[in-house]
């Protein structure tokens, strides 16, 4: 919820520096200020190139501020664990109501980092309870056994820290963190986690670039990144194209023929909401665990959203361009050539970038069936380790990829059908 209201913060900051200082500078075109924002017209609104730089370099500061990073100034920095020399006084009572103090000193270091049990040699005991050092890596705790602290653990009772009372399944905070106390009578002391989080659950984005340099020269599990993405993209494609080769034919025929859309839409709407995540274990059934398995999953996830996209677009074509394609004695076949295709493409091209999108998604289920290679593999294989870093760059190029991707296919869209939008 904090990162959640910092973004909206930036957001709500961002479009108001830009409505006071930078809209008033910007050229309107008349024609396009008096448009009205309709469907399948994308002319009316345009992509604010100012909001989507601040919109990336946003996520990136918070990114880095919840994680320390170097990257960022250290005042943007959310606050993070402790670290340093803390510890507590307690106090014990005896069966014959004796009381008696004794000291934890504690070191809260970095993770990884070698040091130094805190000094005891300058405090005495002149008692049962006894003083204590430990060292505590951030964002962990420490345990400290009842025994450690007192003679006789079964008939000496801790009953306060920095004298506030504590009784087993309690907890008492302190200036630097927590102690609490389990159903036995020991102790365990947190140091304050803070706000950042800690590297195993969210490396910085310098740890991550480091990685993704590493990758690069070095791969992972003898197999390089390149060869990771080449081989997912490879299933990508070849899985959309034969969604595609199926799928458009079957949407047109949908779309031209009563007793074929009687015939499909039954199967076609019944498949549309069907997961494919939820046919992995069909397809380990019937075809395997070998590359036939994984491209089918992904022929199945495009297939059926390119045969809605190609029905639709057939069933948008103006009837009244058809009336006059045949008042000027065009044929069958010349208004499906025509009117009929050039003005579904617009549709399919919708229907192909969302294809194309849910495949590329779907590739990492895919490849969790006994894949040895792909970005997915790469991604399932690290999480085990707990190489958040690795599971982090897989993500991002799987990302950056989906997103090139779809800017390549806009480009063909302005390019293979000018006429989008204009009626």
């Amino acid at each position: 919820m904090i990162i959640l209201g910092m973004y909206i913060l930036i957001f709500a900051i961002a479009a108001l520096i830009w409505a006071i200082v930078g809209a008033p500078f910007v050229k309107k075109d008349p024609f396009t200020a008096l448009k009205t924002v309709t469907f399948g017209d994308e002319s009316a609104i345009r992509s604010n190139r100012f909001a989507s730089v601040i919109s990336v370099i946003s996520i990136f500061v918070i990114w880095g501020s919840f994680t320390g990073s170097s990257l960022i100034p250290g005042f943007l920095h959310v606050p993070g664990p402790f670290q340093g020399d803390t510890g507590f006084t307690y106090e014990a009572t005896a069966p014959d109501g004796t009381k008696d103090t004794g000291i934890v000193r504690a070191l809260a270091h970095p993770v990884g980092a070698v040091v130094e049990l805190p000094s005891l040699d300058d405090l005495e005991e002149s008692g049962f309870a006894k003083n204590f050092a430990t060292t505590i890596p951030a964002y962990r705790a420490s345990t400290i056994i009842a025994g450690k602290l007192l003679e006789d653990r079964k008939e000496q009772k801790i009953t306060s820290i920095n004298g506030i009372p504590i009784a087993p399944e309690g907890a008492v905070d302190i200036e630097n963190g927590q102690v609490r106390m389990n159903a036995k009578g020991s102790l365990t002391f947190e140091p304050e986690q803070g706000m950042q989080m800690a590297e195993q659950f969210l490396p910085s984005p310098e740890k991550v670039g480091k990685r993704f340099i590493s990758l690069i020269f070095d791969g992972y599990q003898n197999v390089t990144l390149f060869e990771h993405l080449g081989l997912s993209l490879f299933r990508v494609l070849v899985g959309f194209l034969l969604g595609c080769l199926v799928g458009i034919p079957l949407g047109y025929a949908m779309g031209l023929n009563g007793w074929f859309r009687g015939w499909f839409d039954p199967i076609v709407e019944f498949m549309r909401p069907v997961p494919p995540l939820a046919l992995i274990p069909l397809i380990i059934i019937w075809l395997g665990i070998w590359e036939t398995g994984k491209i089918s999953l992904l022929f199945l996830a495009a297939l059926w959203i390119m045969a809605i996209a190609a029905r639709s677009g057939v069933s948008g074509v103006r009837i009244s361009k058809v009336h006059a394609a045949y008042s000027l004695g065009a044929s069958k076949w010349q208004i499906l050539k025509n009117v009929i295709v050039p003005n579904s493409l617009p549709d399919i091209f919708t229907g192909a970038r969302v294809a194309m999108g849910v495949c590329w998604g779907t590739v990492v289920a895919a490849e969790l069936v006994a894949a040895q290679k792909g970005a997915g593999k790469m991604i399932i294989e690290a999480s085990k380790f707990s190489l958040t870093d690795i599971v982090i760059v897989g993500i991002l190029l799987i990302g950056v990829v989906g997103f090139g991707i779809d800017i390549l296919m806009r480009i063909l869209e302005k390019w293979l059908i000018p006429w989008k939008g204009k009626g």
